[in-house]
């Protein structure tokens, strides 16, 4: 379990955290989501002890990451731009993970290269962006932690491979209790893989909360009234967060009990009703009240 509790982080005169309390549990997948200098990449790194933060407390599994080796065998952080040694090969990087984590899996990280028919022996400052993207991936699942810490991990990956990724994701979870923490500014590239999802704004967070919990609370339903009904008293009763009308089908996204809802609907006789599955971005937009807070500033 991770636990952040006000945690702030100054640069100079900059907040890039301010005051970010969180709390993330095993064998979930957590996304955290933000516009570019929302405070993301902050965050990561007082997550992996990289910084100190300036006040609040930073804690995996009851313990304090800053300065604490032993700690820090719990995780593996992929940053945005990963670190590798000058003309390493992959075999040398995997040489040298075998030092820092004690539970590094060698077999693993053969096998994960002859699957993505990456050149053991080649230089990685050859490799291109996406080759980059997937050796740092590679690295990490075969350092064996419980935890890693993704940076814009899926940025440079094409979309074939991170599925690929979010699958070998998927499977260490079963398989061995394995927590990833995924940083992006792109909702779709989390939208089917976050079981709870953390959205950072100017430093602070915004909204923290289990998909299920907000999925719950939240439904988006077409529906038709017949020509000689006005929708307008039940609309108002409704009191719909989004609403939307081409020709006479109504998008409705409503808040409240689905049941209640539905029997409230009923009332106006409808020649066709349907609930429709939300999207990661249409629960953000709906969910985030914020005054000067475009959500859509982070989706492609």
């Amino acid at each position: 379990m991770i636990e952040a509790v006000n945690v702030t982080k100054h640069f100079g005169d900059i907040v890039a955290v301010d005051r970010v309390t969180l709390h993330i549990e095993e064998g979930k997948v957590f996304g955290l989501i933000g516009t570019n200098g929302a405070g993301k990449s902050t965050f990561l790194r007082m997550l992996s002890g990289i910084l100190r933060p300036d006040s609040g407390l930073i804690e995996i599994d009851g313990q304090s990451v800053f300065e604490n080796p032993a700690c820090k065998e719990n995780f593996f952080h992929i940053s945005d731009e990963a670190f590798f040694f000058l003309n390493a090969t992959p075999d040398e990087m995997a040489r040298f993970y075998e030092t820092c984590y004690p539970s590094y899996d060698r077999s693993r990280y053969e096998d994960l290269m002859q699957r993505f028919e990456l050149d053991r022996k080649r230089k990685v400052s050859t490799f291109s962006k996406g080759m980059k993207k997937q050796l740092s991936i590679i690295l990490g699942l075969a350092a064996n932690t419980k935890y890693m810490f993704c940076d814009e991990t899926f940025d440079g990956l094409d979309p074939v491979m991170r599925q690929g990724v979010k699958s070998l994701f998927a499977q260490d979870m079963t398989d061995r209790g394995f927590t990833p923490i995924i940083a992006s500014h792109n909702l779709r590239e989390l939208e089917d893989i976050c079981d709870t999802v953390g959205l950072l704004y100017k430093g602070g967070m915004l909204l923290s909360e289990d998909l299920d919990d907000i999925k719950g609370d939240i439904h988006k339903i077409q529906i038709v009234f017949s020509s000689n009904y006005d929708p307008s008293g039940l609309l108002e009763r409704l009191k719909p967060l989004e609403q939307e009308k081409r020709g006479s089908l109504y998008t409705l996204i409503v808040k409240g009990d689905q049941d209640e809802l539905k029997k409230l609907m009923l009332e106006g006789d409808p020649v066709f009703m349907e609930t429709l599955p939300l999207s990661l971005e249409e629960i953000f937009i709906t969910s985030t009240g914020v005054e000067g807070y475009d959500i859509k500033k982070i989706i492609y």
